[in-house]
């Protein structure tokens, strides 16, 4: 048996920040890993680029059973303090939209920065631990295909349910039931939707186009849609994933921040002779508004507009910017970014990530509750709940 002071279950972006944190202490830290390599979902993050901050981080861009949890480790390691250890390691990035910074490269160099930090901080990291086990009495000790190990800090850094051929798994729900903390219900986010029917249909016959709307679900978000074989992704359908439940509609404005209502009378008074497809050419995609036309105006397809009444315009219009799907289900946790519920933060504290129940027992990363926005947010929640435990264990 190999004793050590910390171990940290999950070679991930929090376990990997927790142990470079730790080692930094001058901790002796073992990370064990399952699969064969350690920042999976850093790697193929950002389409390899890997959106690994967000410069507009803040409290209001999770989602928790306790929305005030997250604010203790993300004021004490901020986004601007993983920019200055991305910029030490001289890597170039860039900001897309939104606050979203990405790497100019490749995802590859926030691993290997994460990697030469552990090797800095003198941190041993372990791949292909399989079938770990945990028992605790003086110490924690974990049993796995490695070897055995204890340790008086174990962290548990295992990440959620979200996207299973990575390697996810339910190990941390698994492990906290095991010491009887509670484990709120998990569902996938940041997921696209599902749809049947007639709309599964249209998604269907428009797979791969996409244009900008608001789409509402409780919360609003503002940024492309995509329509798939399947049904509907792209960043705000992404967004509002993390606010929907089953059997709640959504309703998406294909023409924000826009008076579509004014724009169609306008357009009747200085084009009378012109179509409706004609003058919503320039905002929105050809395709779609094919599809728009027999959905919404059937009847008024070749009609000019002078010979549309003014109320059927303002219909028209409503109908644009309000437009009411069902969604019949998500994609799941096959395509999901991230796992939305996990250890309650009732059973931690917001400073050190530890148990109260149970001393030297931490949880950070995706397993717990707490879950970001799309772009960035959840990777600064992995930096800072890391940073936290690390500085204690």
């Amino acid at each position: 048996m190999e004793h050590v002071d910390v171990i940290i279950v999950g070679g991930g972006a929090a376990g990997l920040m927790c142990a470079i944190a730790a080692g930094q202490r001058g901790r002796r830290v073992i990370v064990l890993e399952g699969s064969n390599k350690i920042g999976k979902k850093i790697l193929m993050s950002g389409g390899g680029r890997c959106n690994f901050t967000n410069l507009l981080t803040d409290s209001s861009k999770f989602i928790s059973a306790n929305p005030h949890f997250c604010k203790s480790a993300l004021s004490r390691y901020t986004q601007w303090d993983f920019v200055s250890l991305v910029e030490k390691h001289g890597i170039a990035y860039h900001e897309k939209t939104l606050g979203q910074l990405f790497c100019d490269k490749s995802s590859k160099e926030i691993v290997a920065m994460l990697s030469e930090e552990c090797d800095a901080a003198g941190v041993k990291v372990l791949t292909h631990c399989a079938d770990l086990s945990i028992s605790s009495g003086s110490v924690y000790t974990v049993r796995c295909s490695q070897g055995v190990f204890a340790c008086e800090s174990l962290v548990i850094a295992s990440g959620g349910l979200s996207i299973p051929k990575m390697g996810a798994s339910d190990f941390g729900y698994r492990l906290a039931r095991q010491f009887s903390l509670r484990v709120l219900d998990t569902a996938a986010g940041l997921v696209p939707f599902t749809l049947t029917g007639a709309l599964h249909e249209l998604s269907s016959r428009l797979s791969g186009v996409s244009c900008n709307a608001t789409v509402t679900a409780g919360v609003e978000f503002t940024e492309d849609i995509l329509f798939t074989h399947r049904g509907l992704s792209g960043p705000a359908i992404l967004q509002a994933s993390n606010y929907w439940s089953p059997g709640d509609t959504i309703e998406i404005d294909l023409l924000p921040g826009l008076d579509a209502g004014a724009i169609l009378l306008a357009a009747k008074k200085a084009r009378p002779k012109s179509l409706l497809r004609v003058v919503l050419a320039d905002r929105l995609p050809k395709a779609l508004l094919a599809e728009l036309q027999s959905l919404i105006w059937p009847a008024n397809q070749d009609t000019p507009l002078a010979q549309i009444s003014d109320d059927r315009l303002r219909e028209i219009a409503a109908q644009l910017q309000s437009w009411t799907i069902k969604p019949a289900a998500t994609e799941g946790y096959r395509t999901a970014e991230v796992t939305l519920g996990g250890v309650d933060t009732d059973e931690l504290s917001s400073r050190t990530m530890e148990s109260h129940r149970h001393p030297g027992l931490y949880f950070i990363g995706e397993v717990v509750d707490v879950t970001g926005h799309l772009g960035g947010f959840n990777f600064q929640w992995a930096w800072s709940s890391g940073q936290a435990a690390g500085q204690v264990v």
